[in-house]
């Protein structure tokens, strides 16, 4: 189902006149209003340490719950992409990091409340010294260090996660 199926009434005027426009659009007959589904921004980080390990989180809901995930989350309005990036980290993981490093994107779907949400998920590498202690919190219900060579891509639940980690490991 496209994500504009679900809005029947155009949430201006209330007009049952609210119609395709064009594939991520629909326009209200009635006012001319016209409502684009673009896609939300998403972070995940590759959070690494001077040990050569990778953080990786245990999913606490659903989708995907309790499989293997990277500490990430959507970016709020006003807020950069590294900014989001940080504030996911930290709501997460409870660490405070500092330099972000883009790495790559991947465009994504996201099945949330019965509706399939168009994302584009941003990933970015984050170094932190081996004495931290993150602390599982937010959605996410345990973290653990992994080093790179006994982490599977086929571990984590969201597919553009394990695209994402098959992309890294193989970079």
């Amino acid at each position: 189902m496209h994500p504009l199926d679900k809005f029947q009434y155009c949430p201006v005027c209330g007009s049952q006149t609210f119609h395709v426009h064009n594939f991520k659009s629909k326009q209200c007959e009635a006012c001319g209003f016209t409502y684009y589904a673009n896609p939300c921004s998403a972070t995940a980080a590759f959070i690494r340490n001077d040990k050569g390990e990778l953080l990786v989180a245990r999913r606490g809901k659903e989708p995907a719950k309790g499989t293997l995930d990277l500490p990430g989350g959507f970016v709020d309005m006003d807020e950069t992409v590294e900014d989001g990036m940080r504030r996911e980290i930290q709501e997460e993981t409870g660490l405070t990091v500092g330099e972000v490093r883009y790495l790559f994107s991947i465009p994504n779907q996201y099945l949330y409340s019965g509706m399939l949400i168009h994302t584009i998920d941003m990933f970015y590498e984050v170094h932190v010294d081996s004495g931290v202690h993150p602390v599982a919190a937010d959605d996410v219900v345990a973290l653990q260090w992994i080093p790179l060579e006994q982490i599977n891509p086929k571990d984590f639940g969201l597919h553009s996660i394990s695209q994402a980690v098959n992309r890294y490991l193989t970079a």
